[in-house]
């Protein structure tokens, strides 16, 4: 136990590893405060789909040779969460029939290029890496970790100055709409963020492990709590703790640092899960 913490001492002496969990700590709280939203609404699967778009969109970074993909990424993400939200409100297309077309055809177009204009001889690797995670979070420079704290901080701030906004169309888009609410305005600027956050957990967990960073804290809170500001409180703790707790475990261990977190999320759900069928049985 003593030689981990002293491991880990020695580890928190070098500026990347204090980067990763400056930023780790920061992309699960904004995750966070989203998922509840996306849960509530059913919307779980939009991260999912627009993760995979994200995934497109590296894959066209690379194929032009830019070295900072992430303007690139997260332009693209923006525009495909607008056309997503635009799309799901057709009466052609249901939402979830357009998250599954955008989500597929992107994993799809991504995975081609990567492979056709491949510049590198390891695609498979790159692939993985790119779905699944990779020690990118671990090389990131000072401009990375500001740009995450910028766009951190304008995801707080939204919530925080239309928290009542979000609360009426989580809950109930007819009545927000009866009240003059512009739902649809409102709508597009929650997709927007979400495609802000996707862009930022990609180096974190993988594009196909970003929903888990988002759903599982807001599904743990919820097994416990009941009320919309507790559950989104209770979310950002757990969403927080476990983002720091898988990437000091994978830095000690070696391991995947994404999948080590979603595993950390998925034990954390199973406690809940216990505490709150506790709860409900000792009420009866």
């Amino acid at each position: 136990m003593s030689e981990s913490l002293n491991q880990l001492y020695t580890y928190l002496q070098f500026p990347f590893v204090r980067y990763a969990l400056i930023v780790g700590v920061l992309i699960a709280f904004c995750s966070s405060l989203l998922g509840v939203t996306l849960v509530l609404k059913r919307f779980s699967f939009i991260g999912d789909g627009l993760s995979h778009v994200a995934f497109g969109a590296m894959a066209v970074a690379g194929v032009v040779g830019l070295t900072n993909d992430m303007p690139l990424v997260l332009f693209i993400t923006t525009i495909s969460a607008i056309l997503l939200l635009r799309t799901g409100t057709n009466a052609k297309i249901k939402g979830d029939a357009a998250v599954a077309m955008i989500s597929v055809g992107a994993l799809a177009v991504g995975y081609l290029l990567m492979n056709v204009f491949s510049k590198s001889s390891n695609v498979s690797g790159d692939v993985c890496t790119t779905l699944f995670g990779s020690t990118s979070i671990l090389t990131l420079n000072k401009t990375k970790v500001w740009l995450c704290v910028v766009l951190s901080v304008i995801v707080v701030a939204v919530f925080i100055i239309f928290y009542n906004k979000i609360f009426a169309l989580t809950f109930d888009e007819n009545f927000a709409r009866a009240t003059g609410t512009r739902v649809s305005a409102y709508n597009l600027m929650i997709a927007v963020i979400i495609a802000s956050v996707i862009v930022l957990a990609m180096n974190l967990v993988g594009s196909l492990l970003i929903s888990a960073l988002v759903i599982f804290p807001a599904l743990s809170s919820m097994r416990v709590f009941k009320t919309f500001k507790s559950v989104t409180v209770c979310s950002a703790i757990v969403s927080v703790f476990c983002a720091l707790s898988g990437i000091l475990i994978s830095i000690i261990i070696s391991t995947p640092v994404g999948s080590t977190i979603v595993l950390v999320d998925i034990l954390v759900f199973f406690g809940f899960w216990l505490v709150g069928n506790f709860k409900v049985r000792s009420a009866k």
